[in-house]
């Protein structure tokens, strides 16, 4: 049986917030958590740049976010090739990577907070 969409979403959001979690502990976990929040109110490109800047956690969060759009959507893994390929995306192709990371982060959230309590 072939898996969903969002069994998809949920597996790897599971794999990566176990890596997180060992690398980072409860700092991967609050990243996650605010996450969205920072997409909505900032825009994913300003919040992938904010991320890559700060680092620690928060860099190896959007390291899984960019594996996550990689595998679902074929952009580039690293951070300058990704930025780089969302500056020349069309406003549509932009607005659809924008609704998958939020679809995977809303996964992420739940997914590391449910690990952090183990």
């Amino acid at each position: 049986m072939k898996e969903t969409l969002e069994q998809r979403r949920a597996r790897h959001a599971w794999q990566k917030a176990q890596e997180g979690i060992q690398q980072h502990g409860k700092d991967y976990v609050n990243v996650a958590k605010g996450l969205p929040a920072l997409i909505m109110n900032s825009g994913l490109m300003q919040t992938l740049a904010f991320l890559h800047q700060k680092g620690g956690a928060h860099e190896q969060l959007a390291m899984h976010l960019r594996d996550w759009l990689h595998d679902h959507l074929r952009t580039p893994r690293d951070f300058e090739n990704c930025m780089q390929a969302f500056f020349e995306a069309s406003p549509r192709d932009f607005q659809r990577i924008t609704t998958e990371s939020l679809a995977w982060l809303k996964w992420l959230r739940q997914m590391a907070s449910a690990q952090q309590g183990d």
